[in-house]
């Protein structure tokens, strides 16, 4: 027991250190607001037609791609601070940016707050549910319920009976496992928690959803690059990142079994399978985890721009305009799923309407 707590303790200083370093384009903390006048990557100050975006880290990777591209071709500076969902949802609230980036829809109390808010989806991204165990590679099968006890404390080790009767023949270790999860309010914990309340009648009863949780245990870092951080440098951790950064950084990940029963591996392929024919509500806020697609991986959400109906940057809806269409070409080299046609119109219908 007391090994146990001297590793959370080791790993908890490390998710500090990692926490507290800045990823170029991104921010540091969700409970700062983002300053509408705030420089530019490498310090040199934003120009007055330069537009300010503050949030998810989820779709980073697809978003600095999106804002170098679009400046290399219509010249506007896009500044973007990846502060986690709930920091994108305070500073649009407090319309201290452009626009804000969630990838939990607002609540409606938050909603309440921001009278004439729009969720605009700008593509879906699959929640990778990785590891680093040494000497174990990548595909190992887990469940939903498997993966609910494990971020409840309630599976404790490798070599757990629940992951044995999955992966017959695997070598499983008798290592501790270090649940891994986000210090910050996160839409990629969102989520991932309303996958677990939906397949998990016990933690919907004890822990529940939302951007933050009261998680039993384990250990912390802001942010999807710090989560992928600090699993690649812990033995034993498991955690859940958006699949582009599984994949940048080389990650082993789970194949999760889905609601039809089928071990599905999370790859651009299966987003697209568990997103497509979903029809989403008028204002968009519905999470999509756990749908019925036979090939689609089950945590599964898409990601959202949060800005004001009225008073809305006209250079704002001109680069939606410009996401929405030669953008998603760029999603599945990027580690996301265009949107589907039926919820790219919808959106496309929606951005039309900002004045």
């Amino acid at each position: 027991m007391n090994t146990s707590r001297n590793r959370y303790a080791k790993t908890g200083l490390l998710a500090i250190a990692v926490a507290s370093l800045c990823v170029l384009g991104s921010g540091c903390s969700d409970d700062k607001s983002a300053s509408s006048t705030s420089t530019a990557p490498g310090g040199q100050a934003a120009s007055a037609n330069a537009l300010n975006g503050a949030g998810a880290t989820f779709p980073l990777i697809i978003y600095q791609k999106w804002f170098q591209e679009y400046k290399d071709k219509n010249g506007v500076e896009i500044n973007y601070q990846g502060i986690g969902s709930g920091g994108g949802i305070k500073n649009i609230t407090a319309h201290a940016v452009d626009f804000g980036a969630s990838d939990a829809p607002m609540s409606d109390d938050e909603m309440s707050k921001a009278p004439g808010i729009e969720h605009i989806p700008t593509v879906a991204g699959a929640v990778a549910v990785a590891y680093n165990v040494t000497g174990l590679p990548t595909g190992l099968k887990l469940t939903g319920p498997v993966i609910a006890n494990i971020f409840a404390g309630k599976v404790k080790s490798w070599n757990d009976p629940s992951i044995a009767a999955l992966n017959p023949g695997a070598k499983l270790p008798a290592v501790d496992i270090i649940p891994v999860h986000r210090a910050d309010g996160s839409g990629t914990t969102n989520i991932f928690t309303t996958y677990l309340t939906q397949v998990s009648p016990d933690w919907n009863s004890t822990i529940g959803k939302g951007k933050s949780v009261k998680w039993p245990g384990g250990a912390a870092a802001k942010g999807n690059q710090g989560v992928a951080a600090l699993i690649q440098q812990t033995n034993g951790a498991i955690g859940y990142v958006e699949l582009a950064y599984a994949d940048k950084n080389n990650m082993p990940y789970a194949v999760v079994q889905n609601s039809s029963g089928a071990f599905v591996k999370p790859t651009i392929e299966s987003t697209t399978a568990a997103a497509a024919g979903v029809k989403l509500p008028p204002d968009f806020r519905e999470v999509i985890t756990n749908t019925p697609a036979k090939d689609g991986y089950p945590i599964t959400g898409f990601t959202f721009l949060l800005v004001y109906q009225t008073g809305t940057r006209p250079e704002v809806k001109k680069f939606l305009q410009w996401a929405l269409t030669d953008g998603e070409k760029d999603a599945p080299a990027n580690g996301y799923a265009p949107l589907p046609a039926n919820v790219q119109k919808q959106a496309l219908a929606a951005v039309d309407k900002l004045r």
